[in-house]
């Protein structure tokens, strides 16, 4: 029964996906190693607050205003430390995502 299997279009059709994952692949590299040097900021407290993050979500800088650490006591310099990192967090998402999503969507799945 498998004596007339035709397995010419078969294999080509496999090495045209292989060859398009390959380059999506390579692509998806490319975009990772650009988040890793883009940078988005995100400020709290008018500005008091500053923190830095690369497109791959690592932390760069935190930045106090010292006029801040003046009148803040712990608890609201806590509160102002997170809500930044927390937007710095959501604008390098934000960017992961506008990067990366178009790779994502050429899946040939």
């Amino acid at each position: 029964m498998a004596k007339g299997f035709n397995k010419g279009p078969a294999m080509g059709g496999q090495n045209n996906m292989m060859q398009q994952l390959q380059r999506m692949q390579q692509q998806m590299a490319e975009a990772q190693a650009k988040l890793a040097e883009e940078t988005v900021s995100a400020t709290a407290g008018g500005g008091a607050i500053k923190v830095t993050m690369t497109g791959d979500q690592k932390c760069k800088s935190v930045e106090i205003s010292p006029d801040f650490l003046k009148d803040a006591d712990a608890e609201m310099l806590q509160d102002m430390v997170l809500s930044a990192v927390n937007m710095a967090l959501d604008e390098s998402r934000a960017l992961q995502e506008k990067m990366m999503g178009p790779l994502a969507g050429g899946l040939p799945f």
